[in-house]
């Protein structure tokens, strides 16, 4: 059963598993959400078991369920989602961010966070986008975007677990990636405009198990598993990120100082744009929608057979992306 609004408001749901959100109605136009989100970094706080947003700012985190409260807004928006879907009061987002009272706010360190988003209409990924992460899986130049998908089970949390100890695999492997979120409905839209659907952009991981992976001609067994797509913490609005064709992307193992991939976006393939452009050809894609694009050279399918040490339950993985952050997760 569904919590009520004040329950979920007041975060009392309990149980460990994310509670749905009540359903909001869309009332905000994709130009009213992005005019209402300006400048914002949005992310998902977990409380009692309830999922719910909040907007990073100087001060800290901004809890909006309960600036909502202070500030009797009664609708405001309960989820990213929510936000990027323009559901709830959206307009009401830059007035609980600059008045939220101290109560509302929250320090980055000392909260749980959920997956960034937790329902998007669809999950899209690209293959093989850096020429460098080709040649050394060996691999051909794709002609277009080589997309797959994965499924909403997949999505996973900033220092969440991925749990590998009962899967029938053995060759575990980090794929960092930079991830689009989807804001606005794109159907056959040019390359020179595709990035005015981009709703904002995050730090994504396409975890991946190689052996199920590549013993099959389908990657679906190998990229899909629960829990194999963590994102987040912070979905940084696309109006900060005016090309993201500039952004380091980098791997660390446990508590190597040295990343194992670090590489830039600007040596893609396919561009973020171009990755739009394309898919929207074939797919209607949706607000809320997730894209990731791909990842750098660096994996451990790329090492040499000799050197290729698989991740195992314990190791913990860290992924950073210039200007969106950090995404932490651990093995289990």
């Amino acid at each position: 059963m569904k919590p009520t609004r004040g329950a979920f408001l007041a975060g009392a749901a309990g149980g460990v598993a994310a509670v749905a959100a009540p359903t909001l109605v869309a009332a905000a136009s994709p130009a009213d959400v992005a005019a209402a989100t300006k400048g914002m970094t949005l992310t998902t706080l977990r409380d009692g078991g309830v999922d719910h947003v909040g907007i990073r700012t100087a001060r800290g985190i901004v809890d909006v369920s309960r600036a909502a409260q202070a500030l009797g807004v009664a609708q405001p928006p309960l989820t990213v989602d929510d936000v990027v879907a323009g559901r709830g009061d959206v307009a009401a987002l830059p007035r609980l961010v600059k008045d939220a009272p101290a109560s509302a706010v929250r320090a980055e360190t000392s909260v749980e966070y959920g997956p960034l988003v937790s329902a998007p209409p669809k999950i899209v990924c690209v293959g093989l986008n850096y020429r460098a992460h080709i040649a050394e899986t060996g691999e051909k130049t794709p002609p277009y975007p080589d997309l797959f998908n994965k499924y909403n089970t997949a999505l996973n949390r900033h220092g969440g677990t991925v749990a590998v100890s009962h899967l029938p695999a053995e060759k575990f492997d980090y794929e960092s990636e930079l991830v689009m979120i989807v804001g606005t409905t794109a159907r056959n839209v040019p390359e020179a405009s595709a990035l005015d659907y981009v709703f904002g952009y995050t730090t994504g991981h396409d975890f991946t198990a190689r052996d199920a992976q590549n013993r099959v001609s389908q990657w679906m067994t190998g990229k899909t598993p629960d829990q194999f797509a963590p994102i987040g913490p912070w979905l940084v609005t696309a109006d900060q990120i005016p090309d993201p064709q500039t952004l380091q992307v980098q791997t660390f193992v446990n508590d190597e100082k040295t990343p194992r991939q670090d590489m830039n976006t600007s040596q893609m393939i396919f561009s973020c744009a171009r990755i739009v452009s394309y898919t929207s050809q074939f797919i209607t894609l949706q607000p809320g929608d997730v894209i990731f694009t791909g990842t750098p050279a660096g994996v451990i399918q790329g090492y040499p057979k000799e050197k290729q040490v698989w991740l195992k339950p314990g190791d913990r993985v860290r992924t950073v992306i210039s200007k969106l952050g950090e995404l932490h997760f651990t093995l289990v």
